[in-house]
């Protein structure tokens, strides 16, 4: 325990209640159990159940509209403004409601593996779960840099009060507020941990373009030539699973930023989805997430801990927190090299994009500017078990405060800097649209990936998909050749035909939005009906 002036300094709580600051794991894992928090698996995880949120709450995340960021912001339906009165208002509520509690559990974390380019921050929140869920999730201090701790950003993480939709100007009694000049977020309402990570992702995404670093939603890895490959993805498109190869080492599973000199992580954990994760296919993943100091979310196990990853009877997106370190083969500081890939993951639950192709950079520009993919079920509030076509722009709408371009332009930019071939890979669906067709290989996309980042795929014949003016392989020893070309994976060719046309026409529907920010490259580039 520490002393709560000490540890809750620049948080604006006030309290006389007990505080326990940067606990340990198996000091977290105790609270947790004799708090009823949750419960124990059989081989030493952690589990957690959410209750109603069981993924991000969208329509519940705000912006504090403050005069110095006011133009700088992507205002709409990602970034809701909030009054800065109301978010003073609701904060002051916040804060004396944690103070309130009878217990406290803070964690002081990094947020950027790269010295040059971390935050500090400060997470309090009343669960020693999420204690340890953030402390599993960023990256944790040497105990002597603890010392005089002082954050950069706090969260104020509140999962049980609940917020007056009239009064502290939001929807709902869930609320999740950002406010940049005030270096504070507040989480109220929902006990979904993923709220913790991604609001300090947004943070990252607001800071790192003024100091020309692209803050990117992707996964990174490197090979044992030394050279790193980055995989932009939504939730769900394969970026954990994807970049925890065993032949090459994990830098890590969901945000980077790519510098001057190189790539390096945000986080010092793992976050993936595990439902139906098999134990053949991602053993990596499988191994951290049934050990001690594993958070599951959400997860179903029967009286005696055994996990069930099959059922998703609370949720498709139950999910596995876990240090890096859990992984056997990682890039121990989190920072590499420049990239020598950029492979851009979709879940098409259409069925007609081909398993991989290979981009020009006014190609990948466009595609990273649309960021089409589908939402997987469970990833956020109120989807149901159906993937949606969507398009989210950088792979990452929800969470860019900036506007999209700002993004674009960066990557463009670095990708001609630095030289590095592109890949578009769908990992959704083939012979078929949702329902209909299967969900793509793991086997024959790693072997695909594979070729790419070795530089053998580079060097391949390739045709033009005449739907999508995507140039795609002819032939790849391991996998099938009517693998590669999607339409011959449909019996109904016809039908192929017909859902290509309409895909193409929610891709030209889609570059309306930001076809007016590019260069002639990429409207060249852009997916269009045949004339």
């Amino acid at each position: 325990m520490t002393a709560p002036t000490t540890a809750l300094a620049g948080t604006g709580v006030v309290t006389s209640s007990t505080v326990h600051a940067n606990l340990t794991a198996a000091s977290l894992y105790d609270h947790a159990l004799r708090r009823g928090e949750g419960r124990l698996s059989a081989d030493g995880a952690f589990i957690a159940v959410t209750g109603v949120h069981t993924g991000r709450s969208v329509q519940d995340k705000f912006v504090v509209d403050d005069p110095e960021v006011h133009d700088k912001i992507w205002w709409g339906k990602i970034n809701q403004p909030m009054a800065p009165e109301k978010f003073r208002g609701l904060s002051a509520k916040v804060q004396a409601w944690l103070g309130a509690r009878p217990v406290l559990f803070t964690q002081d974390l990094y947020a950027g593996a790269d010295p040059a380019h971390r935050i500090r921050v400060r997470l309090v929140t009343t669960n020693a779960w999420h204690a340890l869920f953030a402390r599993n999730m960023f990256i944790r201090p040497e105990r002597a840099e603890l010392d005089g701790f002082v954050p950069d950003f706090t969260i104020l993480h509140a999962p049980e009060y609940e917020a007056d939709p009239v009064a502290d100007g939001c929807r709902s009694s869930t609320c999740i507020a950002l406010s940049f000049a005030a270096k504070t977020i507040l989480i109220a309402g929902t006990s979904y941990a993923g709220e913790i990570k991604k609001s300090i992702f947004t943070v990252m995404n607001w800071l790192l373009p003024e100091r020309g670093v692209l803050p990117m939603h992707c996964s990174a890895n490197r090979g044992k030539a030394g050279d790193t490959a980055l995989f932009f993805g939504l939730s769900g498109t394969g970026k954990t699973t994807l970049s925890s190869d065993p032949e090459r080492q994990l830098i890590g599973d969901d945000e980077h930023g790519w510098s001057q000199t190189g790539v390096f992580n945000f986080e010092g954990g793992c976050y993936a989805k595990v439902i139906r994760l098999s134990r053949e296919a991602e053993p990596q993943i499988w191994d951290a997430s049934h050990r001690f100091g594993a958070v599951l979310e959400n997860v179903v196990a029967d009286p005696l801990g055994n996990l069930d990853l099959e059922d998703a009877a609370l949720t498709e997106n139950t999910r596995s927190c876990y240090p890096l370190e859990f992984i056997p083969n990682i890039v121990p500081d989190g920072v590499a090299g420049l990239p020598k890939n950029v492979v851009m993951l979709t879940a098409d639950a259409f069925g007609v994009l081909p398993p991989i192709a290979k981009l020009s950079p006014a190609q990948a520009m466009y595609h990273f500017l649309s960021g089409y993919t589908a939402r997987v079920a469970g990833t956020e509030k109120g989807l149901g078990r159906e993937p949606q076509a969507t398009f989210s722009t950088c792979f990452g709408a929800p969470f860019l405060p900036r506007h999209p371009e700002v993004y674009g332009r960066m990557l463009a930019e670095r990708i001609a800097r630095d030289g590095a071939d592109c890949w578009l890979v769908n990992t959704g669906w083939t012979g078929g649209a949702f329902g209909t067709g299967k969900r793509m290989s793991i086997q024959h996309t790693r072997a695909l990936l594979r070729a790419a980042l070795d530089g053998s795929l580079a060097k391949a014949e390739y045709v033009t998909d005449p739907f999508f003016g995507l140039a795609i392989p002819k032939s790849l020893p391991g996998v099938p050749a009517e693998v590669l070309n999607p339409r011959e994976t449909w019996a109904d060719k016809a039908a192929y035909d017909r859902t290509a046309k309409e895909l193409v026409a929610r891709f030209e529907k889609n570059f309306e939005s930001f076809a007016g920010a590019v260069g002639d490259d990429v409207k060249a580039a852009a997916i269009r009906a045949a004339a």
